[in-house]
């Protein structure tokens, strides 16, 4: 029966305290399944318990929520690793994307709610950059890094760190050995869009023997082949795109790309690529991409340290960035990301990282789910209805058994009476 064995294989998967599994596999198994509404009432309401255990959850024990993570992330990464391949004919076969995400604030008195720009406005959320593990088609959220505000760390007597300083300090200590065992270093490569464009963090990377491909602000100050080697250090460098305005003769060549999606459509992208330096950071290769049916001055410019890449291999690796977006698309819309009202930002922490648990249990094929199911609303979906079939069966039977139905009937005064 799918409601005796889901609970007890999520009981296996997850390494809890005795005293904390009935609830911590409540909380997961609630997030699993289909629900228009990811509230604390809704999952006592879900699994029979009291809303306050689920509040001492989240706002006392964090840190089991991150235990709880690291290790399912591991198990993940230990198991797709070992028949990794390249994909797509890129030279790397590990991926690691750095990107943020916005989660709204669940009250108007949340801890560690911060104002970012955001669109055409302003917001007050919190502010969570994800660092996410791609193997093959897997993607393996690890431990997310959460903003502090100025005024959360002077209240709670934290050094304050910016953003950057955060990520330089993650990647260092980051032992990618612990997830997928012994790897060729040069196989590993770290995708970032612009918002990360900080030499501090590219060093970080190169210091680790890593590659990175990461997306230029126009002002990155870049230089020549030619004019590096002939010229003072901390003269002749230049803002990107002022740089490929000069370099005129650089060819404009034509790739096209397969789209993901399921009408196969192709896209046209035009590029123009050459091997220059990166202030601060050293040799890169650099790409100027735009749509070919769009020149209308939206360009992206790229750097690779990785100078074995070709301006395709480089453009197709970049575009792998979107599997995050994609990631961060599902957990808010299916897995209740942004539905924690709480007013401690400890109880946002061990939310963040159950709904990631969550995610991945699902990915682990769980008892009930076909092989063919692959979006997460579908899972949720097979998962729901499996469980609603095995209540019905439970229904059926309590109902065959003599005196089944006056049983049956005290059951649900008791329940009404509990409401």
């Amino acid at each position: 029966m799918l409601a005796g064995t889901l609970p007890t294989w999520i009981k296996r998967q997850i390494a809890v305290r005795q005293r904390l599994e009935r609830i911590c596999t409540s909380y997961l198994l609630f997030l699993m399944v289909a629900t228009t509404k990811h509230s604390l009432k809704e999952a006592a309401r879900f699994s029979g318990l009291h809303p306050s255990l689920f509040a001492k959850l989240l706002q006392s024990h964090a840190q089991v929520a991150i235990t709880t993570l690291e290790s399912l992330s591991k198990t993940q990464a230990r198991q797709f690793a070992r028949t990794l391949e390249r994909v797509k004919g890129l030279p790397w076969k590990i991926v690691i994307i750095i990107d943020a995400t916005l989660q709204h604030r669940a009250s108007l008195h949340s801890e560690n709610a911060h104002t970012f720009k955001h669109g055409k406005g302003y917001v007050i959320v919190h502010q969570w950059t994800n660092i996410v593990l791609l193997l093959g088609d897997m993607l393996i959220p690890l431990t997310p890094i959460p903003f502090y505000s100025k005024r959360y760390c002077q209240t709670h007597g934290l050094a304050y760190h910016s953003e950057h300083e955060r990520v330089v300090a993650y990647l260092r200590t980051l032992a990618l050995e612990d997830y997928i065992g012994a790897y060729d270093r040069r196989e590993v490569l770290v995708l970032a869009d612009s918002g990360y464009d900080d030499k501090k963090i590219e060093k970080a990377i190169a210091d680790k023997r890593w590659n990175f491909i990461i997306a230029l602000s126009k002002t990155r100050s870049v230089k020549s082949e030619a004019l590096y080697l002939t010229t003072p250090t901390s003269q002749q460098w230049c803002h990107i795109d002022t740089f490929f305005r000069h370099h005129r003769r650089l060819k404009w060549d034509t790739i096209r790309l397969a789209t993901s999606g399921n009408k196969r459509k192709r896209m046209d992208v035009r590029v123009r690529h050459t091997a220059s330096y990166l202030r601060s950071v050293g040799k890169v290769e650099l790409v100027c991409s735009e749509l070919h049916n769009r020149p209308d001055g939206r360009r992206k410019y790229l750097a690779c340290n990785d100078l074995r890449a070709t301006a395709r291999q480089i453009v197709t690796g970049y575009r792998m960035r979107w599997a995050v977006e994609l990631f961060h698309k599902s957990v808010k819309q299916n897995l209740g990301f942004e539905e924690v009202a709480t007013h401690g930002f400890d109880a946002v922490i061990a939310h963040v990282h159950w709904v990631y648990c969550a995610s991945l249990l699902l990915h682990m094929s769980p008892p009930g789910l076909s092989p063919g199911v692959q979006s997460i609303g579908d899972k949720q979906r097979a998962l729901q209805q499996g469980l609603a079939a095995t209540e019905k069966r439970h229904i059926l039977q309590k109902l065959t058994q003599i005196g089944g139905v006056q049983r049956y009937k005290d059951e649900l005064r008791q329940a009404l009476a509990g409401i």
